[in-house]
């Protein structure tokens, strides 16, 4: 985002506020302002200011000792808020529950959020629970994984365009093999309604899209755990992920349509 090519209707120092917090993402612990400044490109001075009133705010908490900062555990609720509040995580998640344990499956649901996709539930299947780790909230790169490419499908040629051109400036290795898997998937997504991606060794994943409240899509996959020996099979499920995509499809258009 460029923090100076701000709308009218926009709070410059509300949108710089928000451009802070987004720099704390998962493994980052502490930020010093002058690392805050660095991933911003923002002045230093603006840093200073903006943190302290974060910290007054209670979303940030100072570390006196390494004279950084650390999220606030208001962060957290708001969080949480989100997935208590939100309708479409109540009607798919117990959705998503009865798939993984018939299919013996991971089953995701995830949205964009500018180069990558955030987990806002995501059903792990597993014997041992302590061996969970993917949570709501954590992200994946909309590039590489089913559930981007899924999405990247339902935009606009022109949307997609721009976004494809955003990717590229980051030096993805091997962008021309990327690049080819994308137009596959969408390709895959308008003839058959689902893709197929495999980013993380002995992890494959099958992706579909979901129509939100809002209009918006959410893409919704199977993925087998990893030490599944179901990765060359895994799209002969795609029947039973297009049905999942149907019964959660349909609740939500029943709750629209009594509000």
């Amino acid at each position: 985002m460029e923090l100076e090519k701000t709308g009218p209707k926009l709070n410059r120092s509300l949108v710089r506020g928000i451009e802070i917090l987004r720099c704390f993402k998962p493994g980052t612990d502490l930020l010093g302002n002058g690392e805050i400044a660095e991933k911003t490109g923002l002045p230093p001075s603006t840093i200073s200011r903006l943190t302290q009133t974060l910290v007054l705010s209670g979303f940030l908490e100072h570390d006196h000792q390494h004279s950084a900062y650390r999220l606030a555990p208001t962060v957290l609720s708001l969080g949480h808020a989100y997935k208590t509040g939100s309708q479409e995580i109540k009607i798919a998640e117990p959705l998503m529950r009865k798939a993984s344990e018939k299919f013996k499956l991971n089953v995701g649901l995830a949205v964009a959020d500018r180069l990558e996709m955030v987990y806002l539930e995501t059903i792990r299947y597993t014997k041992n629970i302590a061996l969970r780790n993917v949570v709501a909230g954590q992200r994946v790169p909309i590039e590489r994984t089913s559930l981007g490419r899924a999405w990247i499908a339902h935009l606009n040629p022109d949307t997609r365009k721009q976004l494809l051109s955003q990717i590229k400036k980051q030096k993805n290795k091997n962008w021309l093999q990327i690049e080819k898997e994308i137009i596959e998937s969408i390709e895959s997504i308008h003839k058959k309604g689902y893709c197929v991606a495999s980013w993380l060794p002995e992890i494959c994943a099958i992706s579909t899209s979901v129509q939100l409240i809002n209009g918006q899509y959410a893409s919704l996959n199977f993925s087998t755990p990893g030490d599944s020996n179901l990765n060359r099979v895994l799209e002969n499920y795609s029947d039973h992920l297009l049905e999942l995509r149907d019964k959660i499809q349909t609740e939500i258009q029943t709750l629209t349509s009594s509000t």
